[in-house]
């Protein structure tokens, strides 16, 4: 699968990066509980993967926008999740985190990743190639609505396998 360039740069995050991180996804999300999940996925040995988080960067290369693919399971098949992706206020609607989640999906094809799910607001993700999980026997063990869980294979010759979706713990699914 080829993405398209943005006029964003994008690189992995650096530890320099995480205070600044945080403050994006303090900015962006309305509750403690959600800007918190970050730093829990990163400190989770089981969820973090290194690479998978990604910053969309401004002139002075300072993050202005985050993506992050943590580790899941589709059934028994491991996945990835996209975690939360947050943009500065000031910079929505600018590209930059459409610039984050496509580094971030490039950075996992080049890993060997296969199969990434989100759970998300529909209108977004279909511009990156998601698609309804459910048309795939994919599900949660929630329920939401069946527009708002997408999947992606990374691999055409690999389908996206069935199952229910088992999220990393910080989730709390």
């Amino acid at each position: 699968m080829s993405f398209p360039r943005s006029s964003w740069n994008t690189r992995a995050e650096t530890g320099a990066d995480v205070p600044v991180i945080r403050d994006i996804v303090r900015a962006a999300f309305p509750t403690p509980e959600e800007a918190a999940l970050v730093d829990a996925l990163r400190a989770d040995a089981g969820a973090w993967i290194e690479g998978l988080s990604l910053v969309a960067v401004d002139d002075t290369d300072r993050p202005v926008g985050h993506a992050l693919l943590t580790r899941c399971h589709i059934g028994d098949s491991p996945a990835l999740c996209l975690a939360p992706v947050a943009v500065r206020p000031a910079q929505q609607n600018s590209g930059a985190g459409t610039a984050a989640v496509r580094a971030a999906l490039v950075a996992a094809e080049r890993l060997g990743e296969h199969h990434v799910v989100v759970l998300g607001h529909p209108e977004y993700y279909p511009r990156f190639g998601f698609g309804r999980a459910s048309a795939h026997g994919i599900g949660l063990s929630i329920d939401v609505p069946d527009e708002a869980l997408m999947a992606l294979t990374l691999d055409a010759a690999r389908p996206l396998p069935a199952g229910t979706v088992r999220y990393a713990a910080p989730f709390g699914i």
